[in-house]
C-alpha cells in the first residue's frame, strides 16, 4: 500500500509548475485523513490562479492518486471562488429570469399596463448596468481609483454583482412604484397623460431623492473603508442609486413616458380579465364625495 507522502511526492513530480509553491504535508495519527497546503504563487483570485486550480482538480490530482480510493478535496480562497463561479453561470439566469418574470406579471396587476411594466424593468436594468461598468471602470480600469481612494485590482469580487443585482433592482422598483402609483393616480382623475406625468414627478421627485441620498449615505461609509470588497459594495450601490434617483427617475422616466403617451396605459384584451387594483388616494376620495373615474384601458388606435 502507498503511503500517503508517496502520494504527495507524485503529485509534486507530476505538478512541478512555477504557478504552486512548496507543498507541506499533515497528516492524523490513523494515517487516513490528511491536509496538504499547496501555496500559490501571486494573487490568489487572479485569472492565473484560477486557471492554476481548475488544472489541479482536473489533471494533476487524479494522476497523482489513480488507484488509491482516496477522496482528494480542494479546498482554499481561489477553490471557494471557482465554486461560487460555478454555482452562479448555472443559476443565475434561473434567478434574473424569475425576479424579471414575477416583477413583470406584478406591475402589469398593479397598473394594469404592459408597457409600463416593461419600460419600468427596462429603465430598472439601466440603472444597475450603470453599476457594472462604474465598477469595471474605477477598480479594474484604474479611472479615478487614486482620486477616490480605492485599490486598482484584477477582478470584481465574485458575489459583488449578485449583491449589487438584488438591491438596487429592489431599491429601484420601490420608487418605480412609488413613482407610478401617483402617475396612474391623476391619470385616473383627468385622462391627460402629460399632466399626470408632471403631477407625479412633482409630488413624489423630493421624497424618492431624499430617500436615495439616505442610503447612498450608508453605502458610502462602506465605500470608505479598507476591504476592497466593501469598497467595491459600496461605491456600486451609492453611486448607482445616486444615478437611478436623479438621472433615472427624474429624466429618463418622464422622457419615456411622454414619449409614449397614451400608449402607456395599453393592456391587450385578451388580459382584460385581470382584476382591477386601486391605486393609493381612491379610497380617501369616495370618502369625500368625489367618485374616482374608472381607469380605462387605453388601445392603440385609442391613443391621440
Amino acid at each position: 500500500m502507498i503511503s500517503a507522502e508517496e502520494f504527495v511526492e507524485r503529485l509534486c513530480r507530476l505538478g512541478a509548475d512555477p504557478r504552486f509553491g512548496r507543498p507541506s504535508l499533515q497528516v492524523n495519527p490513523a494515517g487516513d485523513l490528511g491536509v496538504l497546503s499547496v501555496p500559490l504563487v501571486g494573487d490568489v483570485l487572479s485569472d492565473r490562479a484560477v486557471e492554476a486550480v481548475r488544472e489541479l482538480r482536473a489533471e494533476y490530482i487524479p494522476a497523482a492518486f489513480a488507484g488509491s480510493g482516496a477522496t482528494v478535496l480542494v479546498t482554499g480562497n481561489t477553490a471557494e471562488n471557482i465554486d461560487y463561479f460555478d454555482v452562479t453561470s448555472r443559476w443565475l439566469p434561473i434567478v434574473l429570469v424569475f425576479v424579471l418574470g414575477l416583477s413583470f406579471v406584478l406591475l402589469t396587476l398593479a397598473f394594469r399596463s404592459v408597457v409600463i411594466a416593461a419600460t419600468a424593468i427596462a429603465l430598472n436594468l439601466l440603472s444597475v448596468g450603470a453599476a457594472y461598468g462604474l465598477l469595471v471602470l474605477v477598480f479594474q480600469k484604474g479611472v479615478g481609483s487614486d482620486l477616490l481612494g480605492f485599490q486598482q485590482v484584477d477582478v470584481i469580487e465574485a458575489w459583488v454583482p449578485l449583491f449589487l443585482f438584488a438591491v438596487l433592482f429592489g431599491l429601484s422598483m420601490d420608487y418605480q412604484v412609488f413613482l407610478l402609483s401617483r402617475i396612474r393616480e391623476r391619470f385616473s382623475q383627468t385622462r391627460d397623460t402629460t399632466d399626470a406625468i408632471s403631477f407625479g414627478i412633482g409630488s413624489t421627485a423630493r421624497i424618492i431623492t431624499g430617500a436615495a441620498l439616505i442610503i447612498v449615505a450608508v453605502f458610502a461609509g462602506f465605500a470608505a473603508g479598507d476591504l476592497v470588497m466593501f469598497q467595491q459594495m459600496g461605491f456600486g450601490i451609492a453611486v448607482a442609486l445616486l444615478i437611478d434617483a436623479t438621472l433615472v427617475r427624474s429624466v429618463l422616466v418622464p422622457a419615456a413616458m411622454q414619449l409614449l403617451g397614451d400608449h402607456n396605459w395599453y393592456l391587450p384584451g385578451w388580459l382584460q380579465w385581470l382584476p382591477h387594483f386601486d391605486v393609493e388616494g381612491h379610497a380617501e376620495q369616495a370618502a369625500g364625495g368625489v367618485a374616482p373615474r374608472p381607469p380605462a384601458e387605453v388601445r392603440p388606435e385609442q391613443a391621440r
